[in-house]
């Protein structure tokens, strides 16, 4: 049984890990208005702000001759939800549901070499695939510090004198 404040930190950190898979979803559906918004912060002479706008000008042109193609981006934001959903398990019994928590510690290391394999392959910038493994990183840490907690109180304490 986990202790009532580890059991708190370990929710405090999955809810952390949820709310921004969410948002994380979220923010796939608005790409236009968040390109906009970008533009107006960065300087088209800076290597961020003409790679934003690099984005927006070939979202512009996919928009007007094949707006389907965006409905990936639904799928994508789809995929973020459902994963956030699943994390509550965990949330609700961290011990029955470490499966979970495993997965999504696989799922953040395999970001990286897919950020910088696709990434490759679709011309984006190794600054934007940095940031993109960030999100691989920052999970990790969240859901390793999740189950190393969940573990400590687990594992089955080593019983003393049946060793002696």
């Amino acid at each position: 049984m986990i202790k009532h404040s580890n059991m708190h930190s370990v929710r405090t950190l999955l809810l952390i890990f949820i709310i921004s898979l969410f948002i994380s979803g979220l923010t796939a559906i608005p790409v236009h208005s968040e390109l906009s918004v970008l533009e107006e912060f960065f300087l088209p002479t800076s290597p961020i702000g003409y790679w934003i706008n690099e984005v927006h000008l070939a979202y512009n042109e996919v928009d007007a001759a094949h707006p389907f193609l965006f409905y990936g981006y639904d799928w994508l934001a789809f995929a973020h939800f459902i994963l956030a959903i699943l994390f509550i398990g965990p949330y609700r019994d961290p011990v029955k549901n470490i499966w979970v928590i495993q997965v999504g510690i696989i799922a953040c290391v395999l970001v990286i070499p897919f950020a910088f394999i696709a990434g490759q392959f679709r011309g984006i910038p190794i600054g934007w695939r940095l940031i993109d493994s960030s999100f691989g990183i920052i999970g990790f840490l969240l859901l390793w510090s999740v189950l190393t907690q969940v573990r400590r109180y687990t594992q089955p304490t080593p019983n003393f004198y049946a060793t002696v």
